[in-house]
């Protein structure tokens, strides 16, 4: 089976090392262009194409894969299936139905819930116990093609959208097998989605993790959970954006009610009690702007933060 493989992001590196483990072809690695970063903005490959390259893997790096240019190269590759698993960019009707078989995706939720770019981070900030994988076939209508398999994953207390990934990378590559050995077979099953269930994902905007203090403590510890990558957990400290990486819900007993929320209620060098909108948050890693994300012991030997002081929006 000749495989064309579709990706960029960290998310997709065990399945395309998993399809290599299991002597798949993969004629071509379809990943974005490098791009700069850090201070002298160098250009840095995607983690995709460093797996590629250690592999000795074909790479492609269209900046439009839909580009006509884009389209022959991948055509005259003459591919069985197309494997996408976060790769950037949607694909045309004219790209999906160049491979013989169909394409799939290895997509980061139970779908139909959580459709888009950000499933993994949604589901952490709405407070969901479970998510999976699911191995679709690509349609046109993003993320609402027919399901071959499905596999759900517990989210812990203490999952964040870094940790809870990393498991559901790793679910994604199984599956993938899974569902190419049912696919060589012929031994599969394709399951529409409800259109009745449907909820979505898209992708996180720098406001989106803006804390509301007047939320339950419980929220806003899923938000910080949910955003850690991006766009990160925020508020504000006399005018200055402080994120928040670590935090605890906690209920202080005998604690008077008449706090107002984003009020700080105690500084100690556990952390730093900041008031809700029910029960208490305790602050344990932070970072404000123009500084190095620190622990609140840190934090607070070097500002002279206290009791009374507002976190706020601005």
């Amino acid at each position: 089976m000749n495989i064309i493989f579709f990706g960029s992001s960290e998310f997709a590196v065990p399945s395309l090392k998993a399809l290599i483990s299991n002597s798949y072809k993969v004629s071509c690695v379809v990943t974005q262009p490098d791009k700069q970063k850090g201070r002298g903005l160098l250009l840095a490959p995607t983690v995709i194409k460093t797996a590629a390259e250690e592999s000795g893997l074909k790479i492609y790096q269209p900046q439009r894969v839909n580009a006509p240019e884009a389209i022959e190269f991948l055509r005259d590759l003459n591919p069985d299936l197309f494997v996408v698993v976060s790769y950037g960019q949607i694909l045309s009707r004219e790209i999906l139905g160049i491979p013989k078989i169909f394409p799939i995706n290895v997509h980061g939720s139970l779908l139909p819930k959580y459709r888009g770019a950000a499933p993994v981070n949604w589901a952490i900030i709405n407070g969901e116990r479970t998510t999976g994988i699911s191995i679709i076939k690509i349609t046109e209508k993003l993320d609402a093609g027919p399901i071959i398999l499905q596999k759900k994953t517990d989210i812990s207390d203490d999952d964040t959208s870094v940790t809870l990934e990393n498991k559901l990378s790793l679910t994604g590559a199984e599956l993938l097998i899974d569902s190419l050995t049912r696919i060589v077979n012929n031994n599969y099953t394709l399951t529409e989605q409800r259109e009745d269930k449907v909820t979505f994902a898209p992708k996180l905007k720098k406001q989106d993790g803006l804390i509301d203090w007047q939320k339950c403590a419980k929220d806003i510890y899923n938000l910080i959970r949910g955003c850690v990558n991006w766009p990160g957990a925020f508020t504000y400290y006399h005018a200055r954006l402080l994120k928040i990486y670590k935090a605890e819900v906690i209920l202080l007993s005998g604690c008077p009610v008449t706090h107002k929320a984003g009020e700080i209620i105690k500084v100690s060098k556990d952390g730093i009690i900041v008031a809700t909108g029910e029960n208490n948050l305790m602050i344990e890693e932070l970072q404000i702007e123009g500084a190095r994300r620190m622990v609140a012991e840190e934090f607070i030997a070097g500002h002279k933060i206290k009791a009374g002081e507002i976190l706020d929006k601005k």
